[in-house]
């Protein structure tokens, strides 16, 4: 069971945590598979009207409309990209300090959802604003390399083509960490048997949006999970990224005993 948790409610919207692993909505390909749609309908009573998707791997903020009036509005503003969207990203190798990817995305096209859709279709324009915040070598041997390095990465997304940054970090040679699609087997098998790990290290971790009925700025944001907290402080990236509240409590905790 996936446990809903909102993160942002008003009288139009309202955002949730998706937690990694979860459908946004009913799949034609897995049709019992949980999705946030019908988790939010049982254990919230609210028809949720979806407005953007995250991947089922990537979780964090994922807003919906409480009714088609504001759906409407809001999917004009992502369209527009009037919408900023955040993520964090754990990739291989330690990744220029900052930099702007823009490189052209085919339309990736699955065989039974999207069976009417035309294949031949030309690449659409995507682009990817990233800076690196943090790097780590790890001294367990992978591949050829002794040891292996990786980066934490903030990554805004200017375009919404799926599985963006996935595909863009794998076309600079900088692959995600736990992607099992257009990831690096060797460093994902690394995380797993190392430190257990079970999940795509992408995280969506703020979204920002002048509100379409109050003109209002909104700014929604989704911390870390505790065990990614965990992981990340292990290589000594405390600070860098958006911790759980009861994370930063126990760390300014740790720093007063020291």
């Amino acid at each position: 069971m996936y446990p809903i948790h909102v993160i942002f409610e008003d009288e139009h919207y309202f955002a949730i945590d998706k937690p990694a692993g979860l459908l946004v909505h009913p799949s034609p390909i897995e049709r019992r598979a949980p999705n946030a749609v019908a988790l939010i309908r049982e254990q919230l009573g609210i028809k949720a009207y979806t407005v953007h998707r995250l991947d089922r791997p990537t979780s964090g903020v994922l807003i919906f409309a409480k009714s088609s009036e504001a759906a409407n509005k809001l999917n004009i503003c992502f369209a527009e990209r009037r919408v900023q969207k955040t993520y964090l990203c754990v990739c291989r190798g330690y990744t220029e300090e900052q930099e702007v990817i823009d490189y052209p995305l085919k339309e990736i096209i699955d065989k039974v959802a999207d069976k009417r859709a035309n294949p031949n279709k030309p690449a659409k324009d995507a682009v990817s604003e990233y800076r690196r915040l943090g790097t780590v070598e790890l001294p367990i041997p992978v591949s050829k390399y002794p040891a292996a390095r990786y980066s934490l990465v903030e990554v805004k997304p200017k375009t919404g083509r799926k599985h963006q940054i996935r595909r863009h970090f794998k076309h600079i040679f900088h692959p995600l960490v736990g992607d099992t699609q257009h990831g690096d087997g060797k460093h994902n098998t690394l995380f797993r048997e190392h430190f257990g790990l079970e999940r795509l290290l992408l995280m969506a971790t703020q979204l920002e949006f002048i509100h379409p009925f109050t003109q209002q700025p909104v700014i929604i944001n989704a911390p870390v999970t505790p065990w990614i907290d965990q992981l990340f402080s292990q290589f000594g990236w405390q600070g860098l990224y958006p911790a759980p509240l009861e994370c930063i409590e126990q760390h300014r905790d740790d720093a007063d005993d020291d």
